[in-house]
């Protein structure tokens, strides 16, 4: 098999002078769809009108389909379309439950049958086209050339030197993982919009999995693919004006998986980051709606993930954490997680009006972002949902895919805050601590990536490095079952990239990067604005780990932190690495939220 943006050729061998047919299901069963032979043109056409998100979100989509055009190079000798379990001898074409077809070739000469496969959300002529523009000829050779070329430059921007085998197949597995995802969505200039069922004009991407990806994914996207965030960004907000929000997991129109409204993020980060091919006034509009609107019936519904045929579910009890500061866990499912979420995100929706010139919008936003304290529970030491009259609800209620040990260092933006309300760095430092000696420490699920990072705020880099040395060993593998837990569109692989490189995105929106140990003894990132940043570590191996000093361009670095701004400047970052911990670093916590 190989590919191109929306057509495949797979090439099928057969044992000479065998019975050679090829099956394609167009619909499973209770699913209507469309499928015809064309022999005169060696063609099979049709459509699914199937999607993932048809229970979930708001949206009907009359018009969704997917739509195929396969194109065989050898003769089709006999053929038959079917409907559910009956075959239809002599018919061509079928419109039914469960339909698809069944062509046979003759191999009394040849084995070999050739298949080109073009697909469209817009209709099957569009499919034929994009398979006309992409696969013009026959030659897959020439196509499979190109796409290794298309992979190769783009696995090519990280060059790396001092790994193993296995850490350099786990490296460029990983890579090749995080630049699946988000999907192009688009067709050569055309779009179908799963939010008001139209083709539009334009770019269009989808496949967000945000809850997950928004916390590295797309802070290396930003690096190795950055020709591509401002579509993203646009995509996002072309959502916003056809649907009227910002999708939290497109797919390909709204679901309510998961919690908050993280496309805030991914909107920060790109005006952070200095990425400015959208508008920046619509980007405030979209963010300021998930931050100060509530969906529709979000006080008499509970919300819970998945929840089938709701509204849009956006910030889920914004209505309740408006008035009293939190989302109280007896009105509102997965309260507590949601509160510390968003208050990031309000962090992310501060940032955007900054750039929008909102200047008390801006300080509204950033002091909002400090509501996750209001969950704070000084006398057990743990955040801990409350219920609407201020009362504490059970310590095992209001979490998302986790528990008060995954979420209390959850503000990704004012981690010093969090350490403030444990009682200072040595009290933050044993909770951590506490946390990864008693078990606690999830790595297959988002909420805990951060956790390595963490005692680079607590005055212990020392421990950072060598927490995420042993994350990367023990949940990476060079196996097929090689990473740990569901990959999830590339975040569990962006984490062990970063960490590759010695540096991890703990707040993304900030556009800054947090220090850790590097893998490798040198990493040389070829960026796609023509410049090289360079990482080395001088005495790098599996027991030296602890960083002894660092500079950044020749002068010292003293701070285990560095900036997306820096590394596309382009230059060197140089450890020298060492068996024992050292306090390079330890002076440094970060300034809290005020």
């Amino acid at each position: 098999m190989t590919a191109t943006d929306h057509a495949g050729y797979l090439r099928f061998t057969y044992p000479q002078g065998s019975k050679a047919s090829v099956f394609v299901e167009a619909t499973r069963p209770g699913i209507p769809g469309f499928v015809k032979i064309d022999a005169g043109k060696n063609e099979i056409v049709g459509y699914n009108p199937d999607r993932m998100d048809s229970h979930l979100g708001p949206l009907k989509l009359p018009n969704f389909k997917g739509y195929f055009v396969i194109r065989f190079k050898q003769p089709i000798a006999a053929k038959t379309v079917y409907e559910g379990v009956l075959m239809w001898p002599g018919k061509d074409e079928v419109l039914g439950f469960n339909v698809g077809a069944f062509v046979t070739f003759d191999t009394t000469h040849s084995g070999v049958v050739d298949v080109q496969v073009g697909t469209s959300f817009i209709s099957i002529d569009q499919a034929r086209a994009n398979l006309d523009a992409e696969m013009p000829a026959w030659n897959f050779a020439s196509l499979r050339a190109a796409l290794e070329a298309t992979w190769n430059q783009k696995l090519g921007i990280a060059s790396i030197g001092g790994a193993t085998d296995d850490e350099r197949r786990i490296f460029y597995s990983g890579l090749y993982h995080a630049l699946l995802y988000p999907k192009l969505f688009s067709e050569h200039g055309r779009y179908y919009s799963a939010y008001d069922d139209k083709v539009h004009e334009g770019t269009s991407y989808t496949a967000f999995s945000i809850w997950d990806t928004f916390r590295a994914e797309n802070s290396l996207l930003t690096l190795f693919a950055p020709e591509r965030i401002d579509d993203m960004v646009r995509s996002l907000l072309q959502d916003y004006v056809e649907g009227g929000w910002m999708p939290k997991w497109p797919n390909p129109s709204y679901t309510n998986i998961m919690i908050g409204t993280h496309a805030d993020s991914l909107v920060a980060e790109a005006i952070d980051k200095g990425f400015k091919g959208f508008d920046y006034s619509l980007a405030y509009a979209a963010v300021h709606k998930d931050a100060m609107t509530p969906p529709e019936g979000d006080t008499t519904r509970r919300w819970f993930d998945r929840e089938p045929h709701t509204p849009y579910e956006a910030r889920a009890g914004l209505t309740f954490a408006k008035t009293l500061g939190y989302i109280p866990a007896d009105k509102v499912s997965e309260s507590a997680s949601s509160t510390q979420e968003e208050a990031y995100d309000d962090y992310a929706v501060a940032q955007v009006a900054k750039a929008a010139g909102k200047t008390e919008d801006y300080a509204f936003f950033m002091k909002r972002s400090t509501s996750y304290k209001n969950l704070f529970n000084p006398a057990r030491g743990f955040m801990q949902a409350k219920n609407s009259d201020g009362s504490w609800a059970s310590p095992d209620d209001g979490w998302t895919e986790g528990d008060q040990w995954v979420y209390l260092f959850a503000a990704l933006h004012d981690v010093p805050g969090v350490v403030q309300l444990l009682g200072g760095p040595q009290a933050a430092s044993a909770k951590l601590d506490e946390h990864f000696n008693g078990g606690h420490n999830r790595h297959d699920n988002e909420p805990s990536h951060h956790y390595g990072y963490l005692y680079d705020y607590t005055g212990q880099p020392w421990k950072t490095q060598a927490r995420v040395r042993e994350i990367a060993r023990d949940a990476y593998s060079n196996t097929p079952n090689g990473v740990l837990g569901n990959e999830d569109c590339g975040q569990m692989s962006a984490w062990y990239i970063f960490t590759a490189l010695g540096f991890y995105p703990l707040n993304p929106a900030s556009a800054e990067y947090v220090i850790g140990s590097p893998l490798f003894t040198r990493v040389t990132l070829n960026l796609p604005n023509g410049k090289s940043f360079e990482i080395s570590a001088a005495g790098n191996t599996a027991s030296n780990i602890y960083i002894q000093s660092a500079t950044l361009n020749g002068k010292s670095l003293d701070v285990p932190v560095i900036t997306y701004a820096q590394i596309e400047a382009g230059g060197k970052l140089d450890f020298v690495m060492g068996p024992k911990p050292s306090t390079w670093a330890a002076a440094w916590r970060g300034q809290p939220v005020q």
